[in-house]
This record gives C-alpha cells, sequence and structure tokens, in this order.
C-alpha cells in the first residue's frame, strides 16, 4: 500500500520564497540568488517527505508564482503582447505575464487572475486564440526531475491534465471552443511525458480536478481521448489521475473507464462516492484515497477514516489502494512545530502540512502493521477536543437559532434609500473613493511589531497610527476623493485583524498560506462559538471622520469572507459559524452608524470562493451566504450606504443571488477583463450601485488617465452613469506609496474628464 502525496507547499516554512522573489523584483538580489532560493526549498520538501516515509514524492509542484502559468510557459501559450520581452531572461517574461510591465518604454498589462476553484489560492488565467499554437518548454519540468534523481529521489511528476489545462483558460476570441485545440495540444503533452519517461519516471500525477464539477459530454469525451492517446504512446507509464475539491458523482464511469493505473478521490469533500466508486473499479487499478484534509488544518480522527481504508482493501486488496491527503497541501501551512504561541491544549488537535504526511504514515501503520498505539494516542486528542471547554457558548448558539425576518431586511427598498442617500451624501456623478487599504510600508509593519513585542506602549502605538491616518486622510482631500478611507493602518490582516477581536479564534505565528504570487496569508483558526466581545473599528472610523467634512466609510470584513478565509471547526456545520459572525459584525456595523458613519463597507471578497462547484449544492450555500450578509447588514437606517466588495468573481450565474444581498454600492473587480464581468450586471438589469475596478491592483503597473477613461466608457455602455463609481479593483495594502499616488491621480482625473463628459453632453 504506497503512500502518496499530491503537492507540497511552496513557499517555504518561514516564507522564504517570498522574500526571495520580492527582493529579485526591486533589484536588490540577482536571479541566480533567487533560483537558489527555489532549489533549497525543493530540496528540502523532497527530503522531508522521504523521512516521513511518503512513497511517491510529488516534484513540479514547486513554482516562483502560480503552477497554472507555469504551465503556460511550459506550453508556450505566451500572449502577443509579451513577445517583445523575448531579449529578457525567461524568469523577467514570466513574472512580466503575472504582474505586468512597465519600464523600458513598455506598458504591458497582466493576465487575467481568478481563484483556483472554490479556494483562496489565484490562478494566471491561460489566454488561448483560435489559432492558438503550443510549443514544449520542459526546461522547469524536466530540471526539477534531475534535482531530486541526484538526491536519490524519483519523483511523480505532477502535470494538469491536458482537459483541465485548456478548461481553466479563456478564449480571447469569439467563434471558438478552447477544448477545440486539443488536437494541437496533445502532441506537447505527449513529447513531455516522453521527455520524462527517458529521464526514467514511473510515475505521472496528471491533475483533472474539472471531473469533480458539472461537466458535459464533450469534456468527458475529450478526456476519454487524451488518455486513450497517452496509454496508446506509454503503455508501460503509471498514470495517477487526481480529481479533488468535490466527488466524481456523474462522472464515475467517465473516470474509471480511463486507461490508467490510479485514480485519487477525495473523500474528505466528498467520502460517500468511495460507496459508488468501488464497484465499478476495473481490475489491476488502484485507488488513491484522499483522508486527509488537505484544505483545514485539523487532526484527523483516525477512528473515522481507518474503516474507510479497511473497506477499500476488502474490495481491492492492500497492494491496490494509496494513502494520500484529499487534495495538494499548499492550502495549509507548512509545519505545526514552529508554533510556539498557541495553547497546548489547542495546538493538541491541529495538524500542519508535514503533520499530515505524519498522519498518513500512522494511519498506514495501523492498518497495515496494527502499531494500536498510534491509534491510541490519535484518539486521546480527539476526545480531549471534543470535551474542552473552550469551544461552546449556548448564548450564542440561541441567538443565531432565533432570526427573525425583521433581521434580514432593510426598512425600505434600495430606490428609496438611493433618495435619501443622494440626498443626504450630496456626492457627484462618479464618485471616487477607494476599497479600503493603503500601503503599509515597513516603518507601519516595524511598528506593529514593536507593539507586539511589548517594546512600545500603546499610547505610542495609536499615536504612530494615528499620524499616518491623518496624513493620509489629508491627502486623499488633496487629490480631490469624494468618500475618503482611513487607511486601515491599525490592521494586520481583514481577517486576522477582526479575529484577534472576537472570540473563538486562535492565531498561529508561521502558519502562512500561499494566496497568489508573492502574496502570503496567515489565516485564522476558528476553533469555538464567536461573538464580538467590544467594539473593533469605531474609535478608528470616529478619529478619521472628526479630520474631515467628507463622508469617511467604515471598513469592516464581511461574514462569509472571515469564514472563508479562515480554518473553521469541523466539528459543526460552516453555515452554523458563518451565522455567527455575522451577528457579531452586525454588532459593529450598528455602533458604527450611532457613531456617525454614514458609508459602511462590508467586504465579501469571497462570497464567489465559497460556492460549492456541483450545481445542486449551490442553492443551499446561496441562501445561507446571502441571510449572513442581510443579518450584518440590515440593522441600519435608510441613510447609512452599505457597500460591499468581491474579488475576482463570475457573477453571471448568481447575479440574483448577487442582487438579493441588498447592498446599496457593490464594488467589484474589472479591469484585468476589460469590464467584461459588467455584462451580466447590465443583462440582469442589476438596479443599485456599481463600482467596477478601473485599476487592477495586483500589478506593480500604473494605467494611465486615457486608459481608466475608456475603461469608465465602457461601463457607461451597459449601466447608467448615475449609478457608476469610480475606484481601483481591491485594496491597496500590498502596493508600493509611489504607484499607488501616480495610479490614483490618474483614476482622479479620468473620473474627472468622464463626468465633464457626461455633463457637456446632457
Amino acid at each position: 500500500m504506497l503512500k502518496n502525496n499530491l503537492g507540497f507547499p511552496r513557499i517555504g516554512s518561514h516564507r522564504q520564497l517570498k522574500k526571495a522573489c520580492e527582493s529579485y523584483w526591486s533589484g536588490k538580489t540577482s536571479l541566480s540568488e533567487l533560483i537558489e532560493v527555489g532549489k533549497k526549498i525543493r530540496i528540502e520538501n523532497w527530503k522531508l517527505q522521504r523521512e516521513l516515509g511518503i512513497d511517491l514524492i510529488p516534484s513540479n509542484d514547486f513554482s516562483f508564482y502560480d503552477h497554472v502559468l507555469d504551465h503556460s510557459l511550459m506550453f508556450g501559450v505566451i500572449p502577443q503582447r509579451f513577445e517583445v520581452l523575448k531579449h529578457l531572461p525567461e524568469a523577467d517574461q514570466y513574472f512580466a505575464m503575472a504582474r505586468g510591465y512597465q519600464q523600458n518604454g513598455f506598458d504591458l498589462k497582466a493576465m487575467e487572475m481568478t481563484k483556483w476553484f472554490d479556494t483562496n489560492y489565484h490562478y494566471i488565467v491561460p489566454e488561448f486564440t483560435r489559432f492558438q499554437t503550443f510549443k514544449l518548454n520542459a526546461d522547469k519540468i524536466i530540471s526539477e526531475f534531475r534535482e531530486a534523481k541526484n538526491e536519490g529521489i524519483i519523483t511523480k511528476s505532477v502535470i494538469i491534465g491536458p482537459v483541465s489545462y485548456l478548461l481553466l483558460g479563456k478564449e480571447k476570441e469569439e467563434g471558438f471552443d478552447k477544448l477545440s485545440l486539443l488536437d494541437r495540444l496533445l502532441p506537447v503533452y505527449c513529447d513531455l511525458i516522453a521527455r520524462l519517461v527517458n529521464e526514467g519516471a514511473e510515475w505521472i500525477q496528471f491533475d483533472e480536478p474539472f471531473l469533480a464539477l458539472d461537466i458535459n459530454y464533450q469534456t468527458k469525451d475529450a478526456l476519454r481521448v487524451v488518455y486513450q492517446t497517452i496509454r496508446k504512446e506509454f503503455p508501460a507509464l503509471k498514470i495517477l489521475l487526481a480529481t479533488y475539491f468535490d466527488g466524481l458523482q456523474d462522472n464515475i464511469l467517465a473516470a474509471v473507464n480511463l486507461p490508467i493505473c490510479a485514480l485519487h478521490l477525495d473523500l474528505v469533500r466528498c467520502p460517500e462516492q468511495l460507496e459508488e466508486v468501488l464497484p465499478k473499479i476495473p481490475e489491476d487499478f488502484t485507488l488513491s484515497l484522499g483522508l486527509i484534509d488537505g484544505r483545514n488544518i485539523w487532526k484527523t480522527d483516525y477512528q473515522k477514516v481507518i474503516p474507510i481504508v479497511e473497506k477499500a482493501i476488502k474490495t481491492l486488496g492492500t497492494h491496490r489502494v494509496m494513502l494520500a491527503p484529499s487534495c495538494s497541501l499548499i492550502h495549509t501551512p507548512c509545519n505545526l512545530e514552529n508554533e510556539t504561541k498557541i495553547s497546548a491544549e489547542i495546538k493538541d488537535w491541529l495538524a500542519f502540512a508535514q503533520q499530515k504526511l505524519i498522519e498518513i504514515t500512522e494511519i498506514y501503520e495501523v492498518v497495515v502493521n496494527q502499531k494500536i498505539e498510534c491509534l491510541t494516542k490519535n484518539q486521546a486528542s480527539i476526545q480531549r477536543r471534543q470535551t474542552s471547554t473552550l469551544i461552546h457558548k449556548p448564548h450564542v448558539k440561541t441567538r443565531v437559532a432565533e432570526v427573525k425576518s425583521s433581521d434580514l431586511n432593510r426598512k425600505s427598498s434600495f430606490l428609496e434609500r438611493q433618495i435619501v442617500q443622494k440626498d443626504i451624501l450630496n456626492l457627484p456623478l462618479f464618485p471616487t473613493t477607494t476599497i479600503g487599504s493603503f500601503p503599509q510600508t515597513d516603518e507601519i509593519r516595524a511598528i506593529r511589531a514593536k507593539f507586539k513585542k511589548g517594546e512600545i506602549s500603546v499610547v505610542q502605538y495609536n499615536e504612530f497610527i494615528k499620524l499616518h491616518t491623518q496624513k493620509v486622510v489629508v491627502w486623499q482631500e488633496e487629490l480631490g476623493f469624494d468618500v475618503l478611507v482611513h487607511g486601515e493602518f491599525e490592521r494586520n490582516d481583514m481577517v486576522e485583524y477582526f479575529g484577534e477581536l472576537l472570540s473563538g479564534f486562535v492565531f498561529s505565528e508561521n502558519g502562512w498560506v500561499q494566496s497568489y504570487g508573492s502574496r502570503c496569508v496567515k489565516p485564522p483558526i476558528i476553533f469555538g462559538d464567536i461573538e464580538r466581545k467590544t467594539a473593533m473599528t469605531v474609535e478608528w472610523s470616529k478619529y478619521a471622520q472628526s479630520l474631515t467634512q467628507k463622508p469617511m466609510k467604515g471598513m469592516l470584513t464581511g461574514p462569509i469572507t472571515i469564514l472563508q478565509w479562515s480554518f473553521v471547526r469541523d466539528d459543526q456545520p460552516r453555515s452554523s459559524t458563518m451565522m455567527q459572525i455575522a451577528w457579531a459584525i452586525r454588532d459593529e456595523v450598528v455602533d458604527l452608524e450611532k457613531a456617525g458613519i454614514k458609508i459602511i463597507q462590508i467586504d465579501e471578497a469571497a462570497l464567489r470562493e465559497g460556492l460549492p462547484l456541483r450545481q445542486t449544492k449551490r442553492a443551499a450555500y446561496l441562501k445561507n451566504a446571502i441571510d449572513a450578509f442581510r443579518i450584518s447588514a440590515s440593522g441600519v437606517q435608510d441613510e447609512t450606504q452599505i457597500h460591499t466588495h468581491m474579488c475576482y468573481s463570475e457573477f453571471n450565474d448568481i447575479i440574483e443571488n448577487i442582487a438579493e444581498m441588498d447592498a446599496d454600492v457593490i464594488t467589484i473587480e474589472t479591469s484585468r477583463s476589460q469590464m467584461e464581468l459588467l455584462e451580466a450586471f447590465a443583462k440582469f438589469n442589476y438596479p443599485n450601485e456599481i463600482g467596477p475596478g478601473v485599476y487592477d491592483i495586483h500589478s506593480p503597473r500604473v494605467p494611465s488617465v486615457e486608459e481608466m477613461e475608456v475603461l469608465l466608457l465602457k461601463a457607461m455602455e451597459v449601466l447608467p452613469a448615475q449609478n457608476l463609481w469610480v475606484n481601483p479593483d481591491c485594496g491597496l495594502k500590498t502596493r508600493k506609496w509611489p504607484e499607488t499616488q501616480q495610479a490614483l491621480r490618474n483614476m482622479i482625473e479620468a473620473a474627472h474628464r468622464v463626468r465633464e463628459r457626461v455633463t457637456e453632453f446632457a
């Protein structure tokens, strides 16, 4: 029985990759130094997995920015606009595709970025044209295979399957289907496989996550063609096909009839699929059991998963069963041993990536070698968590259970509220604002670190934050913003900040997970019932509002996003935890209104991210998510304007649900997609106000006035001018001040130009 791992965190246990990339981008270190950091991380990861007893150790799961972008480079899928950078080192071309490029007379927009299925990981979207060609560049995957081989490790190369790779991309021209490119792409895959086999590869893992989604016959047939072709050309190759994030369901027959050697199932997200799959498994077909949660950080209950292993063994035999995490472990932190400040009681309940691999080995030892002591130790931890007095608060559960209709609804309709709000706020056409945060400089981070270490007093810290807040308020007024923000300098993270002020949360020191590129997040851990202990943002918002006569937005993170961007307790339904957070946010919204804040933004950047991959599961999630938002937002009077913000979301299939949120203003990402996302709002005749992002903050590139003006004019083609706001597409925390200042100056100027044009036309 083989122990199989699908992927391991690539950022390094102390974010070495993030630091190395950012140092290289800023010109402080060389490309060779960056490459060496990557190599060191890879070798450490491979050796660690070998030491922990993993049999199938992955390679090509490492990336300097994004694994989907790596595949685009590997297959020559480079947008035409980047051809002018051929004179640069390949790494600089690669980073330009991810981040944009604005130097040496060039001004190239970054490729689009969107969420990886229902995770908070963002991938770079491949761009396909009708006459797309493919050309193999296997240097990265081959060199990494050789690196591991030199360490005495024959790895299992991880490759996105050709069907899923095409489906992850976007047609940049009308009138063709990206799957029609398969005939051109498949020979390149075969060339790649030939090179890996020639290097000594025995296993190759093809990730085809779309098999866990609702797919049509055309897609199923494409999968059949792909793997029949590969099997015909490489009859001795051991192919492991990996699915994850949901069950196969109606795709079971399509999967088990493929000519592969092993099939991986996510038995955490969909444990019931094993019953359906087992009777249909062909002879000599191996099943990889995804038993260990690759998306969360709780210890696995061996008593629950061992019967699953034994059931599979009874049908297939020990040699036809693999033990594995449910998906790649890039969605979990590296090593729990790096945590020194989590209480011993709670730490006893947790498992990070390294510990999850230990769990695989221990389950193997219990099942194969009858090492009952592993089971006994595990069950003691599980029992301690179940009986802990830290977790449950009856009064919190009672409040969630007693929701009334009035808790879910504003007092008046949007059209009635809009009249009141326009009269009170007196904003011009195309009001300008930002999403909330401003750059967090090294100086701010250093002061926060000193405060947390007790090296400066709370008075000193608050005075420092007040000074920066005052500066940014004055700067926004000078620039001409219509609605201001306080900059959020007191906040370390849009979720962690609130979690630290709510009960039921605990925080890691080094629990970093990659979000995109060099951007890492440290998700809070929700272990118990949640309530607001004290006001969280009111004093900072009051202070900022006292500095200006213009409206100052109160800035909050919404219940769905706090839930999605945390490691959530698994001992009660996620919807129950979401509602607990909603009531805590509602209390804060009401207090902000009492403090005189007229505009309150409740960010729901992750609403789409939480949408189940299967259509049949979506209605229940959307009802819970919309109810949670409405609970958080509906405690205020008509004159208080509620904003929300959503990141990188395709809205076409959930636009009615977005409207049901009944936010007065929604701000969304539209700059990388050139306003394409607005079509859904236009077709639906979305009634409320919208701020389509005209400035991509995920790139250091500064868009011109003309570029943003064009985007606003595009927005006006599909939406009423009186309902449009002007803003960046996300918060500015991760950007540098010089680029931020210039981009926002250009944005304000673009708004003024369009405002004048509309006035002249009228």
